[in-house]
């Protein structure tokens, strides 16, 4: 197995329609990434696009990768991307959107049920581990009587949208400690960082 290269996957809806969508946060910090290692994506055989390289040089190696597929059939991408690379389940990231917490708020673990998360599910299902590591993004609980569904599947609000970038900005930082410093280092900076 390699162990020095990381397979990070941003969870999503493909295209543009989607894009903005709170349940495409996942995707939009692997643009974030991409754009801190100048690489652009391409197609892979996967049924998926994947950008490769380093952050820093002689740093961790990413494969930044984004299903083609639906989120809740995200599995048999990530699955043949592991196979793929040779990258076992423990140096898999998987940043998602997170219902369970706040807007603006992160938490990273390892392991652990898909609480729900179609996306998370499939991979589960398909790469017949759970051992990842997930990058877990909050969204926050829709407001009133509105159905979780409907809401992940809506653009970030107006609000939202002012704090947006400093949400991606973080969860990429995440991202790298994880990769660089391992995971619980990362959970202490990421879960005692003072919020702003």
């Amino acid at each position: 197995m390699n162990s020095d290269l990381w397979l990070v996957v941003g969870l999503g809806n493909p295209g543009p329609g989607y894009a903005a969508n709170r349940h495409n946060v996942g995707q939009m910090v692997l643009d974030e990434l991409a754009g801190r290692m100048r690489a652009t994506f391409k197609s892979h055989k996967a049924n998926a696009v994947v950008a490769e390289g380093r952050i820093v040089p002689g740093g961790p190696r990413y494969v930044l990768a984004k299903a083609n597929t639906y989120m809740n059939v995200s599995g048999g991408p990530v699955n043949g991307l592991l196979k793929f690379y040779g990258i076992a389940p423990d140096h898999l990231i998987v940043v998602h959107d997170e219902l369970d917490i706040p807007f603006d708020s992160l938490k990273l673990k390892a392991g652990g049920g898909h609480g729900g998360h179609n996306g998370l599910r499939d991979i589960i299902a398909a790469s017949g581990s759970s051992d990842f590591i997930r990058v877990r993004v909050g969204i926050g609980r829709p407001p009133g009587r509105q159905q979780a569904a409907d809401f992940v599947l809506q653009n970030f609000s107006t609000t939202e949208r002012q704090t947006l970038p400093n949400l991606i900005v973080d969860a990429a930082d995440a991202v790298e400690l994880i990769a660089s410093e391992g995971l619980t280092t990362a959970q202490l900076k990421v879960h005692t960082a003072p919020s702003a």
